[in-house]
């Protein structure tokens, strides 16, 4: 919540875009926020009430739409003192559109806008109000949120503080509250419901319940004639991933199926958040975008609970000791270190193979004027070819090596363990 504090107190503040896959908690992040740190909250939702679409039509008359917003929400909106949500606001283009003249001509109200589907309906030709709108992305809840959620504020301090012999004390209760995220997840709903009595049947139900909201999207919100292609891309997360390579290949969702077919289906679940593309890189130099291979990529799914609940791994799997950071070739172990580099560093990171296809390394991220490369390792196996042919083929000021091994530091590389992923961008 403290880039929403810093947004409300900027004196170069804008109307505010939160985006994010559906149900990672952005409408309740905003009233909350609304809650505690505004007098009142005009929240509306047009999804679920179409018809305030109709205080957007015509011109662009702001006192007219601030007034209709407030009969709408039942609240009094006063300039600087109330914050107006204005949710699933793809769903009304001219909404978005007004933005632009809130910026510019009424600064006095806080205005945020939020949308499950802003990605996709920004790639379908909405228009965007460029340099005229704030924005972030909501993602799942990382580890270190999900710890906290757990009332695990003590060791989360000793891991703040990169206390590495500490940690390494309480290494096994770090692997057990991993192995817990790993199968749970951070979506709010489903952590929550896991804090309140530890049941795994009812964090799975939970997860369920979102797994079947996504395919009623696809239905709803897609195009008719990309429905079933969108479900069978999304419904081969799990088996891409398990592959030996991870590489996503299109031949693996349907017998002959080829990219031209299966490309606007990919780029919706992208849109709505529901997928990272992890392009792999020639070379690791910047811009690493620089040096995509758009014909090569992995799909990870938005989040790592969501993803064991698609591949249907018992809760007993949880408990066997760590089975389930080696279950898929260890692609859990990939999906959870992805996930929290999303959430750390805002963005996809990369992922790098040479020539031959005889070396991989799973990440690499930009970090100031260096790159980073990760490599994943499933329990604790510390053997990493790969990533030994990569250092002496570039020699990287910094390598990274995370797996279940305790904390390590010998120089130019660091054994990071998995639950410590987070803090690699300190």
């Amino acid at each position: 919540m403290s880039g929403l504090l810093d947004w409300r107190a900027s004196r170069h503040r804008k109307p505010l875009l939160l985006q994010g896959a559906r149900q990672v908690g952005k409408t309740w992040l905003l009233r909350e926020f609304g809650r505690r740190h505004y007098r009142a909250c005009a929240y509306v939702n047009f999804e679920s009430n179409p018809s305030i679409a109709g205080l957007f039509s015509g011109d662009i008359d702001l006192p007219r739409i601030i007034s209709g917003l407030g009969v709408a929400s039942g609240v009094d909106i006063v300039p600087e003192d109330t914050l107006v949500i204005l949710d699933e606001i793809q769903e009304c283009p001219r909404a978005v559109t007004a933005l632009k003249y809130f910026a510019e001509d009424a600064p006095q109200y806080h205005i945020a806008g939020a949308g499950s589907l802003l990605g996709v309906a920004l790639g379908s030709g909405l228009s965007f109000p460029v340099g005229k709108v704030d924005s972030f992305t909501v993602h799942p809840l990382s580890f270190a949120e999900f710890c906290a959620a757990l009332g695990e504020d003590a060791l989360l301090r000793v891991l703040a503080e990169r206390d590495w012999d500490l940690a390494n004390t309480f290494h096994e209760r770090y692997v057990s509250l991993l192995r817990d995220y790993l199968c749970i997840g951070g979506m709010p709903e489903v952590v929550a419901r896991f804090a309140a009595n530890r049941s795994y049947p009812d964090a799975r139900a939970a997860q369920n319940g979102i797994l079947d909201a996504y395919l009623r999207d696809f239905a709803k919100h897609a195009p008719i004639e990309q429905v079933p292609r969108i479900a069978a891309v999304w419904e081969s997360v799990p088996s891409q991933l398990g592959k030996q390579s991870g590489r996503f290949v299109y031949g693996q969702i349907a017998s002959g199926a080829r990219g031209r077919q299966y490309e606007a289906a990919l780029g919706w679940l992208v849109g709505a958040g529901l997928v990272h593309r992890v392009k792999r890189i020639t070379a690791p130099r910047l811009p690493l975008s620089g040096y995509g291979d758009v014909a090569a990529f992995k799909l990870y799914a938005v989040d790592v609970g969501l993803l064991t609940a698609m591949t249907k791994l018992s809760a007993a799997v949880v408990l066997e000791g760590n089975r389930l950071f080696t279950e898929f070739k260890g692609a859990l172990a990939e999906q959870y270190v992805c996930q929290e580099l999303v959430a750390a560093h805002g963005e996809v990171p990369h992922y790098w193979t040479n020539g031959s296809g005889g070396a991989e390394v799973d990440f690499v991220v930009a970090a100031a004027d260096s790159v980073i490369p990760v490599e994943v390792k499933a329990e604790r196996n510390l053997k990493a070819k790969s990533l030994r042919v990569y250092r002496e083929k570039y020699s990287p000021s910094l390598a990274v090596r995370t797996s279940l091994a305790p904390f390590a530091d010998s120089g130019s590389l660091i054994d990071l363990p998995l639950y410590a992923v987070s803090t690699l961008g300190r």
